[in-house]
């Protein structure tokens, strides 16, 4: 079987790579626009309606736009902004999060890709908050670093016009980054997480870190129950690795140039304290990689075809 994909946004960082993922692919027809037709409103219409898979990397305003442009109910889409990624309706494209998450999405006419910073806490937080293990009242910090290709082509030019360009910055200092209400409604938590971020002078690769003081909470939970429950949830998945926590140092490009994510329960035995760590490529299963993994799931075909595990 071969599917038509349009990828409304093809220009950008995360659809370029995207295209990468699926250049080649015999069971794939990808429609294109020329340069000069890219922002043809009427143009891109006729490929929203033509294609049986709609891929978009676009702003979140335009991505709102472009699915209005879509009037047939066939057309199947997944959306690789902010927009829909706490609507209801959309299934949220993150296959490992729950029990059964990956048979909605197959099954879904529009999923929302998560954010980079989400899925690698996601990944870490809500299998515990499932268990048990981390109270969804508890008020949660994640700390996260990323490459700078996650703020787009205009960052990229920052960072690499600048001479020299700095070692790393903080940012999201107000403590309202468009990330977090869809950290706290997929954790399934009661407050908001403070989060953190900062962007280093790297161009791909992630690390995601949340601390638990695990002697602080009613069950106190150990390390290794905590890697257990982990280890449990993602089990049958072939791209979320619970890997073993007793290392000296985890490095932002770990996972970089790669579609998988690592996870890892580090801390200290004797003062009940957890680091949960989770690295990954911030285009890969942070963004390109991850919308290929759904587009796998919605057709039908393996859910790695065409990732770099």
């Amino acid at each position: 079987m071969t599917i038509t994909v349009f990828i409304d946004g093809a220009a950008g960082t995360t659809g370029l790579e995207i295209r990468e993922r699926l250049a080649g692919r015999p069971d794939i027809e990808l429609l294109t626009l020329s340069e000069s037709r890219r922002k043809d409103a009427a143009a891109r219409a006729r490929l929203l309606n033509q294609a049986d898979f709609v891929i978009l990397c676009l702003p979140d305003d335009a991505a709102r736009e472009a699915v209005s442009l879509i009037d047939n109910d066939r057309t199947r889409v997944i959306d690789a902004s902010t927009a829909h990624r706490t609507t209801e309706g959309w299934a949220y494209g993150f296959p490992e999060l729950e029990p059964g998450q990956m048979a909605a999405i197959a099954e879904a006419a529009r999923v929302s890709n998560p954010g980079c910073y989400p899925t690698g806490f996601l990944a870490l937080v809500r299998p515990l908050v499932r268990a048990g293990l981390v109270p969804a009242d508890w008020p949660i910090t994640v700390n996260a670093l990323s490459g700078y290709s996650g703020g787009g082509k205009s960052m990229i030019a920052e960072f690499e016009a600048a001479d020299p360009a700095p070692a790393a910055r903080t940012y999201a200092l107000n403590l309202a980054h468009k990330h977090v209400p869809e950290m706290q409604k997929h954790a399934r938590l009661e407050h908001p997480p403070i989060f953190a971020p900062t962007v280093a002078n790297t161009y791909r690769g992630m690390i995601v870190e949340v601390p638990l003081p695990l002697h602080m909470f009613v069950r106190r939970p150990t390390k290794a129950a905590c890697e257990t429950v982990l280890r449990e949830a993602y089990r049958e998945s072939p791209i979320v690795t619970v890997a073993e926590g007793d290392v000296d140092t985890i490095a932002i490009g770990d996972d970089a140039g790669t579609d998988r994510l690592t996870l890892r329960v580090c801390g200290n035995i004797e003062t009940g304290q957890a680091r949960l760590i989770a690295t990954l490529d911030n285009l890969g299963k942070g963004a390109a990689g991850a919308a290929v993994q759904n587009l796998n799931i919605m057709a039908g075909f393996d859910q790695t075809a065409g990732l770099t595990l």
